[in-house]
């Protein structure tokens, strides 16, 4: 098991990927500490963890606000007693808009959610790794942060801004043990996905098997990878596998960007 006897928080846990890291983070040995906004979904992800055997607990968590995180972090440790790995899956999206056409404070709300609910939970976690002398911290970032799209832009934007902090913080915290890593996803088959693509499918008047190969078609590996497969990426990141890598953006797409 890559993660046995870890404990392990989740922000931003929701249907896609989120939910198959938390399982799969338990799978791999960790204890799990499931956060989103909403209650009763991380209740669920707890309850399927419970069913086959893990531990972990539900906390309900606006990652905007310091003392939501604070308290995320201080019940961890009550439950846990330490924290050994911290993923920032969390962020705030809403409608696909260029910046002409937005309002800037939509801009300001992402950032907020994105990359400073990434900068609260690092806050929050920070004494308990140093006090352990080790630990490591995932941001989830995305493929818009280095290869624009439009309409992505206050997105793109925060996630980029993470980006430059996982390298920040992964040179200034290597003297306490703690690595700071990045993946940068692209499409992520799951539910999410399916639900966007079958929208524009119905759109164009094309089938989702149309639409899906029209996808897949611009990724070298010839598919989509899966929400199961990018969370795998997470989980090594967080593992002794990756003991000597801090500070990286590993890009986890299919080969649809490989930037030199």
């Amino acid at each position: 098991m890559l993660l046995k006897d870890r404990s392990v928080i989740i922000t931003g846990v929701g249907p896609g990927m989120g939910r198959k890291l938390a399982l799969l983070c338990a799978d791999e040995g960790a204890k799990v500490a499931v956060s989103a906004r909403s209650a009763g979904f991380v209740r669920d992800v707890v309850a399927e963890i419970e069913v086959k055997g893990g531990k972990a607990i539900a906390v309900p968590t606006d990652v905007a606000e310091d003392a939501q995180c604070n308290h995320l972090a201080a019940a961890t440790m009550e439950a846990f007693g330490r924290i050994d790995g911290l993923v920032n899956s969390a962020y705030r999206h809403k409608d696909f808009i260029t910046f002409e056409d937005g309002d800037l404070a939509e801009w300001i709300a992402n950032m907020n959610v994105t990359h400073f609910g990434a900068l609260r939970m690092i806050k929050s976690v920070l004494p308990a790794m140093k006090q352990q002398k080790a630990g490591a911290i995932v941001n989830v970032s995305t493929r818009s942060s280095v290869r624009v799209v439009p309409g992505h832009g206050d997105y793109g934007t925060a996630k980029a801004a993470m980006n430059s902090a996982t390298r920040q913080l992964a040179t200034e915290f290597g003297k306490y043990g703690i690595r700071v890593n990045a993946t940068r996803m692209g499409w992520m088959w799951g539910a999410p996905v399916e639900g966007a693509l079958k929208q524009r499918a119905e759109a164009r008047g094309i089938t989702l098997e149309q639409i899906t190969a029209e996808v897949a078609a611009n990724i070298p590996i010839g598919r989509i990878p899966t929400d199961l497969e990018c969370a795998r990426a997470v989980v090594f990141l967080l593992s002794d596998y990756a003991s000597a890598i801090t500070g990286v953006a590993l890009d986890v797409n299919g080969g649809e960007f490989m930037p030199l």
